[in-house]
């Protein structure tokens, strides 16, 4: 749901209402009623939330859900979002229902060759497995090469990634908490 989804995103980067209120130059009543889903924020804010927050704007806009006790719970394979695109060299796809959550589970598929070239630190705790291909990650100054089968983990440490492979390789990542 795009309001929890907006509250779990500002509380993720440690901010206060009245700061995204400044940042996008609305009142802190309107976010207050965007978050508690009683406001629906224009295209125009979308954008701005999505470059407030370092996300792609794609995170915003959800699949329905055609079964209404699955809303929350079940994400069926086919309405998945997605985040990112084919030619950054990296997409993926949000396996779990929202942001909500202590952590969230994303489907990360590397395209051969794909790299990202300047380290990242970000203030979470994160897990990956590999489901298919070949994966280099470097954390804290150490490559380590995965293959098939094989699974990381790391805590508030820089890191970065590569796929040297000539084929796409697939991660199931988990992120605590929650930052897309």
């Amino acid at each position: 749901m795009l309001a929890s989804d907006i509250r779990a995103l500002r509380r993720a980067r440690g901010l206060t209402l009245a700061e995204i209120a400044l940042k996008l130059d609305r009142s802190v009543g309107w976010v207050s009623q965007v978050e508690r889903g009683l406001s629906t924020p224009s295209l125009s804010d979308l954008r701005a939330f999505a470059e407030l927050f370092g996300v792609p704007i794609s995170l915003f806009f959800s699949h329905d859900v055609p079964v209404e006790s699955e809303r929350g719970v079940v994400v069926r394979a086919g309405r998945r979002r997605t985040l990112g695109t084919s030619e950054s060299g990296l997409v993926e796809e949000l396996l779990s229902p929202d942001l909500g959550g202590s952590f969230e589970m994303v489907r990360s598929i590397f395209a051969p060759g794909a790299q990202m070239k300047t380290e990242q630190l970000r203030p979470t705790e994160e897990a990956g497995y590999l489901a298919s291909g070949i994966f280099e990650i470097e954390i804290a100054g150490v490559w380590h090469r995965l293959g098939e089968g094989d699974s990381f983990r790391f805590e508030g440490k820089p890191y970065r990634w590569r796929n040297p492979g000539t084929e796409p390789a697939v991660v199931i990542w988990v992120v605590s908490p929650p930052v897309y």
